[in-house]
C-alpha cells in the first residue's frame, strides 16, 4: 500500500513525523509537506511564482520525501502529478495542531489538502490534535491513537467524493473513551473579529482564536465529545451540487421557459 503524507504546519512539525512513524507499519509512505507554516490557507495554490522542490532525508525508512515552497494543496497537487512514481492509494493530511472545528473546515490548509487528494478519487483523512501549544504534546500517545484510526481507515479504504476529519484528544490512553463518528457542528465560528486600537486612535481589527472560550454546544457537539476524551471522526461530503437540488433548480428554468414562452 502506497500512502501520501502532507500537512499545513510544515515538513519539520514534530506531528507530521508521528504520523509517518506511525503509518510505516502500513505500507510504503511518501511525503510531501510544505517548507513552513500554511495555516488557514484555505485550499489555494500557486500560481504566478515558481514552487522549488527540495529532497529530504530526515524521515528513516520512507519512500521518498520533499519539501516545497507551496500551500499543503500544491503539495498534493505536485506529489500526485509530479514527484510519486503513482497515485497513492490513500492520503493523510496532518498531524495538525489544533483541532479543526466547525467552520474550520472552509479555511483550514490541513482540510485543504485533503480537499485536494479527493479531486484526484484518492480517499483521504485529515488528523488534527486538541491542543494550541507543542509543550503539552506528548507525541508517543498521539501516535497510540492515531493508529487505531489508521487501521481501521486503510482496511477498509474507499474511493470516494468525501473525506475524513479526525480529531484527536491530547489525553494519555487511560482516559480516551473511545471513537464516535459524528457530523461536524457547523455553529462553531472558532475565529472571531476583535477590534483593537492603535497608538493614533484608529481602530484596526484582528481575528482572535476563541477556542478556549468555547463553552455553549448540543449534547452531542464533536467538540464536546473530543474534550471528554474521544477521538471524533467526521465524514465531509464537498460535492457542489446534488441530485436532488439539481432537480430543482432544474424545475426553476423550466419554469422561466414556460413563461416567457407565453
Amino acid at each position: 500500500m502506497k500512502i501520501m503524507v502532507t500537512n499545513e504546519d510544515g515538513i519539520f512539525s514534530p506531528g507530521v513525523e508521528a504520523m509517518i512513524e506511525t503509518l510505516q507499519h502500513f505500507g510504503e509512505v511518501y511525503v510531501v509537506c510544505p517548507d513552513q507554516e500554511y495555516g488557514t490557507f484555505n485550499h489555494s495554490i500557486t500560481v504566478r511564482q515558481p514552487i522549488r522542490v527540495k529532497e529530504m532525508y530526515h524521515f528513516p525508512g520512507v519512500a521518498g520525501a520533499w519539501s516545497l515552497n507551496g500551500t499543503p494543496a500544491d503539495c498534493v497537487k505536485l506529489g500526485v502529478e509530479v514527484l510519486l512514481p503513482e497515485k497513492p492509494d490513500f492520503l493523510f493530511s496532518g498531524v495538525n495542531t489544533g483541532p479543526n472545528l466547525g467552520r474550520d473546515v472552509y479555511y483550514s490548509g490541513t482540510m485543504a489538502a485533503a480537499v485536494e487528494a479527493t479531486l484526484y478519487n484518492i480517499p483521504a483523512a485529515s488528523v488534527s490534535l486538541n491542543s494550541s501549544s507543542l509543550k503539552h504534546v506528548n507525541y508517543s500517545k498521539v501516535k497510540t491513537l492515531f493508529y487505531q484510526v489508521a487501521e481501521v481507515l486503510l482496511q477498509h479504504k474507499t474511493k470516494s467524493v468525501g473525506f475524513l476529519n479526525i480529531n484527536l484528544p491530547n489525553i494519555d490512553k487511560r482516559q480516551f473513551k473511545g471513537i464516535q463518528v459524528i457530523p461536524m457542528d457547523m455553529s462553531v465560528s472558532r475565529y472571531r473579529f476583535v477590534g483593537l486600537h492603535d497608538p493614533h486612535g484608529e481602530v484596526y481589527y484582528w481575528l482572535k482564536d476563541q477556542l478556549q472560550e468555547l463553552a455553549a454546544f448540543h449534547p452531542t457537539s464533536d467538540y464536546l465529545l473530543l474534550k471528554e476524551g474521544y477521538i471524533t471522526v467526521s465524514p465531509i461530503e464537498l460535492r457542489t451540487h446534488y441530485k436532488r437540488k439539481q432537480e430543482q433548480v432544474e424545475r426553476w428554468f423550466r419554469s422561466m421557459e414556460t413563461n416567457t414562452s407565453e
